[in-house]
């Protein structure tokens, strides 16, 4: 059961005009919004006494195993593509990662403090003690991950498995970011998300890297790229935050702090700007279009010839 390629260009003009609209989604809950709500059910259910990680992984199989009926359920029952290109359009979410990266460069304008409050909105960092280049770094690594999480994943997962699949890499990416923590709590519970997470999250970052290089013109730089991205603390966010520092010629990564502690991570492409500000985000904005448009024309080639 795999997606079909004209289905998915619909689905991301669909997004790309739409995004998520407010009307709907202040009278009905997103799907994003029901998944986060059955894995926060399922921790506050079964994350209690012994063999953690055990029921942690039988968790995580069960809302696999639903997320895939469900999309085997939507393609079986809604006549023609229709279930397809609805449930693609609201999962794969370009615009609105624009929109909410565009709006850090917009408040660092007015101020630093808004600025800290705007990204706030889209990293788990301690944003306090931000400066403007840190301020900027952030949103720019959270454009370049959240690219490949929250688009070259899904499609991805669609094309090869249809609606179970993109609904299956939904669900496991929401398990992970709400419990995929190495904190006291979830460290043990939420192995098996982090762990299926990084599995499925594997070929999307790299060629979500390839597709920022490729749609910048940028054709030797894979194997630079690749030993960045290895020096990352993930094995995945690496790929698409090397290539995306090297587009926009900035630094990042770097230290930052967690729950009050720094953590002293590894400066991603150092010869790049270490200063960077607003300005430099929107450039990662317009490179977040500029790798959809490289998306819709592998779908395309994907079209013509399969």
């Amino acid at each position: 059961m795999t997606g079909s390629p004209l289905v998915l260009l619909l689905a991301l003009a669909l997004d790309a005009v739409l995004g998520e609209p407010q009307w709907l989604w202040s009278r009905l809950p997103h799907p994003a919004v029901v998944m986060g709500r059955a894995v926060g059910w399922v921790d506050r259910s079964f994350n209690t006494g012994n063999h953690r990680r055990v029921k942690g992984t039988l968790s995580l199989l069960a809302l696999v195993l639903l997320a895939g009926l469900l999309g085997w359920a939507l393609q079986a029952w809604i006549p023609g593509q229709l279930a397809d290109i609805i449930v693609v359009a609201i999962l794969v979410a370009q615009k609105s990662l624009v929109q909410h990266v565009a709006a850090v460069a917009n408040a660092l304008r007015e101020n630093l403090e808004a600025g800290k409050r705007a990204v706030s909105m889209i990293v788990g960092r301690d944003t306090t003690d931000m400066d403007v280049p840190a301020v900027s770094r952030a949103a720019i690594e959270s454009a370049a991950e959240n690219f490949s999480d929250g688009i070259t994943a899904p499609v991805f997962w669609y094309l090869l498995g249809g609606l179970p699949g993109i609904l299956i890499y939904k669900v496991t990416n929401t398990a992970d970011s709400m419990i995929g923590h190495r904190t006291e709590r979830h460290e043990a519970f939420g192995w098996a998300s982090a762990r299926f997470d990084d599995v499925l999250n594997y070929i999307p970052s790299r060629l979500t890297g390839a597709l920022i290089l490729l749609s910048h013109g940028l054709f030797s730089g894979w194997g630079k790229v690749a030993r960045e991205a290895r020096q990352h603390r993930s094995p995945n966010a690496g790929w698409p935050e090397a290539a995306m520092a090297r587009c926009l010629n900035v630094a990042l990564s770097g230290p930052r702090s967690y729950g009050g502690e720094i953590r002293d991570f590894p400066v991603i492409y150092p010869a790049g700007d270490r200063s960077p500000g607003p300005e430099a985000i929107d450039r990662s904005v317009t490179a977040l279009w500029r790798s959809w448009a490289g998306l819709c024309a592998v779908s395309l080639l994907f079209l013509a010839f399969f």
